[in-house]
């Protein structure tokens, strides 16, 4: 794991790599988690995280679905959906005058019945129809736009 004021100093510079994951659920509503850090902080977002160093993808699918959502799934059950780009003019840290650049691979994860369990970067989770998550405003408008 980093520390502190080097990752401060890669996300002032360059763009991170992440995966979001779209999760939809026997009856078509999507997983959002209400974020408790920044970026995003205050926000409905469909669960994700940075791809590391060194990480396949398979891998980084992996962890990300077991830290995001309690259970491994398997990247190559679930459908690529495009590269979005997402600029925030905060960070992590909420220090500094930079911003956080994501370069994310956006990909669809029907889990059917299955219910993900809760961690310390979401206050809640909650299944949205897209119709219901486009109208909210507390939707961020880059979970939006998977739906736009």
């Amino acid at each position: 794991m980093l520390k502190k004021d080097i990752f401060a100093t890669i996300v002032k510079h360059t763009p991170l790599i992440s995966i979001d994951l779209i999760v939809r659920n026997s009856e078509d509503k999507i997983l959002v988690g209400y974020r408790n850090n920044e970026p995003a902080r205050h926000f409905w977002f469909v669960p994700g995280g940075r791809i590391n160093k060194n990480e396949k993808l398979d891998d980084a699918f992996a962890r990300i679905t077991e830290v995001e959502l309690g259970n491994v799934f398997l990247r190559s059950d679930a459908n690529f959906k495009g590269v979005y780009q997402h600029m925030y003019d905060t960070n992590f840290s909420q220090q500094g005058d930079f911003g956080t650049h994501y370069v994310v691979l956006a990909h669809m994860l029907d889990i059917g019945d299955y219910k993900p369990v809760s961690d310390d970067q979401h206050e809640a989770y909650r299944w949205m129809s897209p119709e219901e998550l486009l109208a909210d405003d507390k939707v961020h408008e880059y979970t939006k736009d998977y739906f736009r």
